[in-house]
């Protein structure tokens, strides 16, 4: 965990402190602590962090939605401790992108532990979304191609592996993919109706 920039978000100076304190062990790490949530968003993207740790005593709808904006929760892992909470609000973080939600929590012992938890576990549903987006992806190809087939077929009134062997043949001698071959087609034979 070195070289690492941190976000503090915290509204409380002693508590700042804490956090601070409980994160300066060891490590080449560089810490901001932002106080205000006046244009979080934009000192956010401004600074480009590693990790945002929050704390709030008892976060609101609003407030989480406005964090959720300001994180992007998609690009860096989000820590957030409150003291208080209940099941909807826990639940509308998570959905938010938080990747750690401590309920009075706040220890400088553990504050290291959490944030450690929250990296591992953003990088594994990172790895989660890249395999549903790459899987997807691979689906609509499928898709395509087999709709670029069924064009084939009924065009030139052959089968289906010769269907294929035509649109893989075309991909080869155009050096391009079978799937960009049978989108071309799909697209021209659209347009053509």
């Amino acid at each position: 965990m070195e070289d690492l920039h941190i976000v503090v978000i915290e509204t409380n100076r002693d508590r700042a402190g804490m956090i601070v304190e409980g994160l300066r062990q060891g490590d080449d790490i560089h810490i901001t602590v932002i106080s205000e949530m006046a244009g979080l968003a934009r000192r956010l993207r401004d600074l480009k962090p590693d990790i945002v740790l929050i704390d709030l005593a008892n976060p609101s709808r609003d407030i989480l939605s406005e964090l959720a904006t300001a994180t992007e929760p998609s690009e860096r892992p989000v820590a957030m401790f409150v003291d208080q909470s209940d099941k909807s609000m826990m639940t509308a973080a998570l959905e938010a992108g938080v990747s750690a939600y401590v309920v009075d929590g706040l220890k400088p012992e553990r504050i290291r532990s959490v944030m450690e938890t929250a990296i591992a576990r953003f990088h594994a549903f990172s790895r989660l979304r890249a395999e549903l987006a790459a899987t997807k992806a691979a689906l609509e190809e499928r898709k395509t191609i087999d709709r670029a087939k069924g064009l084939l077929m009924k065009l030139k009134n052959i089968g289906e592996e010769e269907a294929y062997a035509l649109l893989r043949k075309t991909a080869m001698d155009q050096g391009k993919r079978v799937a960009d071959v049978a989108a071309s087609l799909v697209t021209t034979a659209g347009l053509l109706r």
